[in-house]
């Protein structure tokens, strides 16, 4: 499952648990782009639920339309990540640190409220 609801003029929320096939990641991407078009200064809840690893199908499919997703990345400067696994946070703090302008601090999935104050401080 992986679901974009924007969120406001800048914000974008995520949903996401399971599995993703190749299918599955090309839709996600298309629609993740889709809805993130004319956004500024971005703000990201990205909530992750039941994390399962892609599959190589999948990988190969983000892969592929990574010079789009580094243009997305940009719209961004704040990404607030829920997660039920540390190993997930720790990788998405991680990946924030190596993304110029794009600050990612993770949560517990418990913590909505305190990643909201954060997101939007």
């Amino acid at each position: 499952m992986f679901q974009v609801l924007p969120n406001g003029p800048n914000r974008i929320d995520i949903n996401f648990g399971g599995k993703l096939d190749s299918n599955d990641m090309k839709t996600a991407l298309d629609d993740l782009i889709q809805k993130s078009d004319g956004i500024e200064h971005g703000r990201m809840l990205y909530r992750i639920d039941d994390f399962k690893l892609p599959t190589l199908g999948a990988i190969a499919v983000e892969f592929s339309r990574l010079p789009k997703m580094l243009g997305l990345i940009g719209k961004f400067d704040r990404a607030a990540v829920l997660a039920d696994k540390e190993w997930v946070q720790k990788a998405s703090e991680i990946e924030g640190a190596l993304i110029p302008g794009l600050e990612i601090k993770a949560f517990d999935l418990d913590e909505t409220d305190e990643a909201e104050r954060w997101l939007n401080s």
